[in-house]
């Protein structure tokens, strides 16, 4: 891959550095190293893939509603730290000699780059451990978009974190039609599990339909599923195909319209045309003895859809 016309490294509009990977039919994606985020990804034909909100704060350290955060050692307020974690709002390093990383990925014809985020002094204030978190982002010929996190305890003792890939998906109308057959929006491949409700005190349910549509708010985390969830958008004729290794959990989220009147960096209308579905390690926290390594993927394609 010849590297100096894959991949581009400039300044944003706040003078952070971000990395822009194309790919040779036209797809693309943007990382900023605040956070080591996905703040874009479209496709070959420029259409934008995922979601921001027009009133996202770009600025650090403010964490930016959209795009793909990484939240890391803690999912949402589950535990003592700032919502879903620090690494999201620290700034990031292109690693320019990074371990082997045991893939294929790095074929001719894909573009990727390799972040790099470690433990800092004051971060070991709130959560007294050492790691190595290591992303590679890799876009594809076809356009294709994975991401696979390597966390390593450089600690002296053990350590748990929760981890998610918590993606803002681009969707048409999330609220249901009542007069169509078919939603615009639904999810599959969420049949027949086990949810934690967070609107229900993280209570316990099993999903009951054969597809997930959206009358209202939902918040909730699905457990042990399948290596691939689709997300189908009726009016865009396009799906969305989630597969994932080493994160059992998919989060989804939508905050419906109460809910995003209170959120100050989303727009009171915005929730229409978002949709959060995120591969993740949330119930079962995973513990890495010192010297251990702990990898978890997601790849992300979008298909043309009847």
């Amino acid at each position: 891959m010849d590297r100096s016309v894959a991949v581009e490294i400039s300044k944003d509009e706040n003078g952070v550095s971000q990395v822009v990977l194309r790919s040779p039919r036209g797809a693309s994606a943007r990382i900023s190293l605040h956070g080591g985020q996905v703040r874009s990804w479209k496709n070959e034909r420029g259409e934008e893939l995922l979601f921001t909100s027009s009133k996202a704060i770009f600025k650090p350290p403010a964490a930016v509603r959209g795009g793909i955060p990484i939240c890391f050692p803690q999912f949402g307020n589950r535990g003592s730290l700032e919502q879903h974690g620090f690494a999201r709002n620290r700034m990031w390093v292109v690693d320019e000699n990074p371990p082997p990383l045991q893939s294929t990925d790095h074929s001719s014809g894909n573009a990727f780059i390799d972040l790099l985020h470690k433990s800092s002094d004051d971060d070991m204030k709130s959560w007294p451990h050492r790691y190595e978190l290591r992303l590679r982002v890799i876009l594809s010929v076809d356009g294709y978009l994975t991401l696979i996190s390597r966390i390593r305890n450089v600690n002296c003792k053990p350590f748990s974190f929760s981890f998610a890939y918590h993606t803002y998906f681009s969707v048409s109308d999330i609220r249901r039609e009542i007069h169509l057959n078919d939603s615009e929006i639904r999810v599959e491949g969420l049949e027949t599990l086990d949810y934690l409700d967070n609107l229900c005190n993280r209570e316990r349910f099993t999903e009951q339909g054969d597809a997930l549509t959206f009358e209202s708010e939902v918040d909730r985390v699905y457990l042990s599923s399948s290596d691939a969830v689709a997300v189908f958008d009726h009016e865009k004729k396009r799906t969305f195909v989630i597969r994932k290794d080493g994160l059992p959990d998919v989060v989804v989220w939508n905050p419906w319209e109460k809910k995003s009147k209170a959120i100050t960096d989303f727009g009171d209308d915005e929730y229409k045309h978002m949709l959060c579905v995120d591969a993740a390690a949330i119930e079962k926290p995973i513990t890495l003895k010192p010297g251990e390594e702990w990898t978890g993927r997601v790849d992300l394609s979008v298909t043309a859809s009847l």
